[in-house]
């Protein structure tokens, strides 16, 4: 296979800079930077043409086999200021681990993770001025592959467009980190052992906004998707994983080829471990943490992911029966885990596990 060593990066610098907008006022997703990062794949010549350019549309073909076959993965990703002013990445590496993952269940090419990470790095080189450094915000990195053939053929493309956008957002708790209510979604199904969900594509999240709508107009904020076949073991939330501390026991369920695996949740597990705190990847089902918040032993419950890094749970919503967790308050180590996550990423806290990554 053909690696993008052998291929330099090209950078065109825009020539009208865009206004930046206001560090209080930066919603999710809807601003983005001056510059793009770039590649191309055909079959026979691999992936070539790797630039840094300025952020404008792109043009496809209406026969692009992305608008007809979803063949597309993605990742999500941060960048944060410090307060002395450096720019950190938090297990940037983890991530592109993960895309070559998703991309091998697509059936898309690999790309080589150590080159698009130098190449990342100078695309926010580029872009400092853009990553802010109010409390709470950070720079939100999308890197992302489709396929660009122009083919109605039922069968994986043979030429691809990887491309890297950023986007300054604000704090993802605009009231603070308080625990929210979901439902336990037993109806839908989100995915199953052998099909897709252990890999970040489109459809995963499309495929479940009927569910989220639904759950949202009944009060509410996300959906706990159940396994699709026996509609009984817990898997995750609609862009989280799911962790419950039981009877002093960190409880997730195991990575089981339906479950996507979480940088966040990789990061978690590992420091409640270095923490001596019990932690077990487990299959868990409903009934299970029914019984036990019946028996009092459910402490408490919270979410993982890049978007909120912890979001506290303090109801759980399941047929006709409620799961009221630590009084609707978030909990002692929710919290502990969220100022330890947080104070690593934004440089608080001593990196003694080797996570960030500084742009020089």
């Amino acid at each position: 296979m053909q690696t993008l060593k052998t291929i330099e990066l090209e950078i065109t610098k825009t020539t009208a800079p865009k206004l930046k907008p206001s560090q209080d006022q930066v919603p999710f997703g809807t601003i983005f930077t001056d510059h793009m990062l770039t590649m191309e794949y055909e079959e026979g010549k691999g992936w070539h043409e790797a630039k840094i350019v300025p952020y404008a549309p792109i043009t496809l073909d209406p026969a692009a086999m992305i608008f007809h076959y979803g063949q597309t993965v993605f990742e999500g990703m941060k960048a944060y200021r410090t307060e002395d002013g450096r720019v950190l990445l938090f297990r940037p590496d983890k991530n592109f681990q993960r895309l070559n993952l998703s991309s091998e269940r697509l059936s898309i090419p690999p790309i080589d993770e150590e080159l698009v990470l130098s190449h990342l790095t100078k695309l926010i080189e580029l872009e400092q001025d853009w990553v802010p450094s109010t409390k709470g915000t950070s720079l939100y990195i999308r890197p992302f592959i489709i396929s660009t053939e122009a083919n109605l053929a039922v069968a994986p493309a043979k030429k691809y467009k990887f491309m890297v956008i950023m986007s300054p957002v604000g704090s993802y708790f605009t009231g603070g980190l308080q625990p929210v209510t979901i439902h336990v979604e037993d109806k839908f199904t989100r995915a199953v052992k052998g099909g897709t969900g252990m890999a970040k594509t489109a459809g995963n999240y499309s495929s479940g906004y009927q569910a989220q709508a639904n759950a949202k107009k009944a009060g509410n904020a996300d959906v706990l998707w159940l396994d699709g076949v026996e509609k009984k073991y817990i898997e995750e939330v609609g862009s989280m994983n799911i962790f419950f501390k039981i009877n002093g026991e960190v409880i997730t369920p195991a990575l089981s080829g339906s479950i996507l695996k979480g940088i966040t949740r990789m990061s978690i597990i590992e420091l409640l471990n270095t923490w001596g705190i019990p932690v077990t990847e487990k299959k868990i089902s409903i009934d299970e943490l029914y019984q036990a918040y019946e028996d009092g032993l459910v402490e408490e419950a919270f979410g993982t992911g890049t978007a909120a890094v912890i979001s506290p749970v303090g109801e759980l919503n399941w047929q006709d029966k409620k799961i009221i967790v630590n009084n609707h308050e978030i909990g002692e180590l929710s919290q502990k885990l969220y100022d330890t996550i947080t104070g690593i990423q934004t440089g608080k806290q001593e990196d003694k596990l080797g996570w960030t990554v500084e742009v020089k």
